[in-house]
C-alpha cells in the first residue's frame, strides 16, 4: 500500500500501518499481516453472533453502572449494523489465526469502537469500553455457541422438517406399492415403498431429536468467565444478566453456564453437537444412495424409480441423465463427516483453562450446519418430492423373485424351498411356476402363501 493509502495506528506493541478507510485498528492489521493462510475469513453467522456478544455486554455494563450510557448506546447501535450484515468487509482476519480467536475478538472490538466513536463524538476504547467485562476466552466460545444454536433453530431444524414432510407426502402417494426388498444389494423378501419411506422418516426424526437434545448444552454460555473462568474484571451479576439479554436479542433461551471453567477449557457441548450432525450426515448419505440405486439404469440397473431429470448428465453421451441431487447431498454428507473428525480433534486441544482451536471450530461447525440445511432442503424438493415409481419394472422383478419361496419354509421346509429357488434362478422362471411343479400344493394355495402384499405384513404362513 502507498503511504497515502494508509494511516498509522498504535497498540501496546507499537505502531502499524492500517488501510486508510478501514474501520479496524492496529491489532486487526497485525493479524492480517501474520495470518496469510487460507484467504478465508470467519463465517458471517459467527461475526453476527460476536457482534451480539458486544451488544449485550454493553447493555449489561450500562445497566450495572459500569459503562457510560452514551457510549453504551453508540456501541449497541454499531453492533446492530454488524448484526444486520453491514461492514462485513471490515472483518478480514483469516480462520487460521491465534487459537483463542483473540484476533477476531479484537477485530470486532476495533470496528465497533470506531463506529461508536463516530456516533457519539467521544473516544471509545476497543479494550476499555467494547471489551469491558469480557475476554476473548469467553466471548469467542459464546459466539460459537450463539451462532450455532441460532443457525440450527432458524435453518437446520426447519430443513429437517421440510424433508420429513416430503417423505410423508411421498409415502401417502406411493406407500401401497409392493417391491422387492434387498439385503446385501441382493433380492430379498418384499416390502412396500411405504415401509422403506417409513424407515427414512424415522432415521431423520431420530436425528432431529438428537440435535434438539444436544442444544441443551450449547445454550449454556461461557460468557462471564472472562480470562480463565474466574470472572475476573466482570461484575458478579454480569453472566446471568448477559444470558437474559442475549436471549431477548436472539429469541433463544440461553443461560449462564454454572461451570465456566469447563465451558472454556473444553468443547464437550460442541463435540456432542457435531456428533449429532454426523448422524444426520450418515442418514443423508444412506437415503441418497438408496435413491441412486433405485434410480439406476434405467435399462441395465434396478430402474425402480425415475428421479426428476434436472440437467444433461454427460458431455459425450447424448441423452444421459444422472442422479445429480443425491450425488450432491452425498458429498455434503461426506464433508460433514470430515468436519466432525476435525471438530473431535479440535475438542482435544483444551489445554488447562482454554481450548486453542476455537476459530477452526467456529468455521467447521457452522459449515456443517449450513451444508446440511441446504442439502436437506435440496434433497426434499428436487428428489424425494418429485421421483416417480416405474410400477411395471417393480412388478416384473417382484413376480420373478425366487426369494418369495421363503414363505413356503413353514410348509415344505428350508431345504426343499432352497431347491425350488435354485431351479427358478437357473431357468429364469417365475418362482410360483417352479413351486407348482415341485410340490403338491395347488396353484391357489401357492398364490395365497406367496402373495407379495401379504408377505410385507410378516407373520407365519397358514399351513
Amino acid at each position: 500500500m502507498k503511504k497515502n493509502d494508509t494511516r498509522t495506528e498504535r497498540d501496546s506493541m507499537g505502531v502499524v500501518e492500517v488501510p486508510q478507510h478501514a474501520l479496524y485498528q492496529a491489532q486487526t492489521q497485525r493479524a492480517v499481516n501474520n495470518f496469510s493462510v487460507s484467504g478465508r475469513t470467519m463465517p458471517v453467522p459467527f461475526i453476527r453472533a460476536l457482534a451480539m456478544v458486544k451488544y449485550c455486554a454493553a447493555s449489561v455494563n450500562s445497566s450495572l453502572g459500569l459503562l457510560d450510557p452514551q457510549i453504551a448506546q453508540a456501541i449497541t447501535e454499531s453492533c446492530d449494523e454488524v448484526i444486520a450484515g453491514d461492514h462485513l468487509h471490515h472483518f478480514p482476519v483469516d480462520i487460521y489465526q491465534t487459537g483463542s480467536g483473540t484476533s477476531s475478538n479484537m477485530n470486532m472490538n476495533e470496528v465497533i469502537a470506531t463506529l461508536a466513536a463516530i456516533k457519539c463524538g467521544v473516544a471509545v476504547g476497543a479494550h476499555d469500553h467494547v471489551n469491558m467485562s469480557q475476554s476473548s476466552n469467553d466471548s469467542i466460545p459464546s459466539a460459537i455457541q450463539i451462532s450455532s444454536v441460532v443457525e440450527i433453530e432458524s435453518r437446520l431444524l426447519p430443513a429437517i422438517t421440510v424433508l420429513l414432510e416430503a417423505i410423508n407426502t411421498k409415502e401417502e402417494e406411493i406407500g401401497h406399492i409392493v417391491k422387492t426388498g434387498r439385503t446385501h444389494l441382493m433380492d430379498a423378501m418384499p416390502v412396500t415403498f411405504g415401509q422403506e419411506l417409513e424407515a427414512w422418516h424415522r432415521q431423520f426424526e431420530s436425528c432431529y431429536e438428537g440435535i434438539v437434545f444436544s442444544l441443551k448444552g450449547m445454550k449454556k454460555l461461557a460468557q462471564g468467565g472472562t480470562a480463565v473462568g474466574t470472572g475476573v474484571n466482570a461484575h458478579p451479576q454480569f453472566a446471568a444478566l448477559f444470558a437474559t439479554e442475549v436471549s431477548a436479542l436472539t429469541g433463544v433461551s440461553f443461560e449462564a453456564n454454572p461451570h465456566p471453567f469447563n465451558a472454556m477449557g473444553s468443547l464437550d457441548a460442541v463435540v456432542a453437537l457435531s456428533g449429532q450432525l454426523r448422524n444426520l450426515a450418515v442418514a443423508l448419505m444412506k437415503v441418497s444412495n438408496d435413491l441412486r440405486w433405485m434410480n439406476s439404469g434405467p435399462l441395465a440397473g434396478l430402474g425402480e424409480i425415475e428421479l426428476e431429470g434436472l440437467q444433461p448428465g454427460s458431455s459425450i453421451m447424448p441423452g444421459k441423465v444422472n442422479p445429480v441431487v443425491p450425488e450432491s447431498t452425498a458429498m455434503v454428507a461426506a464433508q460433514v463427516m470430515g468436519n466432525d473428525a476435525t471438530l473431535g480433534l479440535a475438542g482435544q486441544s483444551g489445554n488447562f483453562e482454554l481450548n486453542v482451536m476455537l476459530p477452526l471450530v467456529a468455521d467447521k461447525l457452522l459449515e456443517s450446519i449450513n451444508l446440511l440445511s441446504n442439502g436437506l432442503t435440496m434433497l426434499a424438493v428436487n428428489a424425494i418430492s418429485s421421483f416417480k415409481v416405474r410400477e411395471k419394472v417393480v412388478e416384473a422383478a417382484l413376480a420373478k423373485n425366487p426369494i418369495l419361496v421363503t414363505a413356503l419354509n413353514p410348509v415344505i421346509g428350508y431345504a426343499k424351498a432352497a431347491e425350488i429357488a435354485k431351479k427358478a434362478y437357473v431357468e429364469n422362471r417365475p418362482i410360483i411356476d417352479v413351486a407348482e411343479e415341485e410340490t403338491d400344493l395347488s396353484r391357489a394355495k401357492l398364490e395365497a402363501l406367496m402373495n407379495p402384499a401379504l408377505l410385507t405384513c410378516g407373520g407365519i404362513a397358514d399351513r
